[in-house]
């Protein structure tokens, strides 16, 4: 094969459809929408969740539970992932963002426990859990929350 013999799939370049361009075309005059009604007029048709004057799904329904507008959410890393820096090592939000180990900060990072370090490491973070805590400090490390 050739570059001059390269062809694209069969179907997959398909010419827009330009309704209300003349009887000809099989979608003229009334451009596909139908005889008047609601859903022929500009801005016509109905709101989501309209369901003919029902009551709605969403209004039958019970409300449940609250949204906390102050809630902090933490990206979170597991102790194992510090592994992969050497002995001695800083280990600071924007190490760990440098390294692809987090990929938005949010409110902070929060190490969790799951795994082991054996590694003497510094770790600066948000929020530790008590597992990592020990973790760390066991491998001779230390932590600092920030």
């Amino acid at each position: 094969m050739k570059l001059h013999e390269l062809e694209s799939a069969k179907g997959s370049r398909q010419v827009r459809n330009r309704v209300g361009r003349g009887s000809s075309s099989g979608n003229g005059k009334t451009a596909g929408r139908g005889q008047k009604g609601q859903k022929a007029r500009s801005g016509g048709g109905t709101r989501l969740g309209f369901e003919g004057g029902q009551t709605e799904l969403f209004r039958r329904l019970p409300k449940r539970g609250f949204t906390n507008v102050n809630r902090k959410e933490y990206a979170i890393i597991n102790v194992d992932l510090l592994n992969n820096f050497e002995d001695g090592t800083e280990v600071t939000p924007a190490v760990l963002a440098e390294a692809g180990f987090v990929k938005k900060q949010k409110a902070g990072i929060k190490v969790l426990g799951n795994g082991e370090v054996t590694k003497k490491l510094t770790v600066k973070a948000a929020k530790f859990s008590k597992a990592a805590q020990e973790s760390i400090e066991a491998a001779g490390g230390s932590i600092e929350v920030i």
